[in-house]
């Protein structure tokens, strides 16, 4: 991990916690009552924030969390790493309490010690769309969002600024 981003990973669970009645107040009436254009301000906030947010300076997601496998991603995978996808399976995932094909481990095993992922370019669909930020009907997700908060500097970032700009 790079130094610049040590203290506020360090510091993001205890942020995310102060902020969480707030954020889960926030998401209650947003969902009760979205704004019209909350699509377009999330992406707006989301571009926003990735325009000054380098994941490859953090990895928390990588190092922290595991993503959900579909079908698709399995096979998109494996056949990637030249494996047959049961191969890949009994190799790398677990089946979860929801019945969900996930990381056997954290850190991701693709990680690399410089944040890269080594299978990047197939890497799951949960990957290529974390930390949802930017996804249409975003009120519906807000559970999801209220985790992402403690695991990415950015998502807590948009979150933030989302409760400011949209006043409800």
């Amino acid at each position: 991990m790079f130094a610049s981003m040590e203290p506020e990973l360090e510091q993001l669970p205890q942020k995310a916690k102060e902020k969480h009645a707030e954020s889960k107040k926030f998401f209650a009436k947003l969902k009760k009552r979205p704004p019209k254009d909350l699509d377009y301000v999330m992406q707006e906030l989301h571009h926003a924030e990735f325009e000054r947010t380098d994941c490859l300076a953090c990895g928390n997601c990588c190092r922290t969390t595991g993503p959900l496998f579909t079908n698709a991603d399995i096979e998109r995978i494996a056949r990637h790493l030249r494996m047959k996808p049961a191969t890949f399976i009994d190799k790398y995932l677990r089946i979860d309490e929801e019945n969900d094909h996930v990381l056997q481990k954290v850190p991701c095993s693709f990680l690399g010690e410089d944040n890269y992922c080594s299978i990047y370019e197939v890497r799951p669909k949960a990957c290529r769309e974390f930390p949802h930020t930017d996804r249409k009907k975003f009120h519906q997700i807000s559970n999801l969002t209220l985790k992402n908060v403690a695991i990415c500097p950015a998502a807590f970032n948009i979150v933030e600024e989302m409760k400011k700009r949209l006043k409800i």
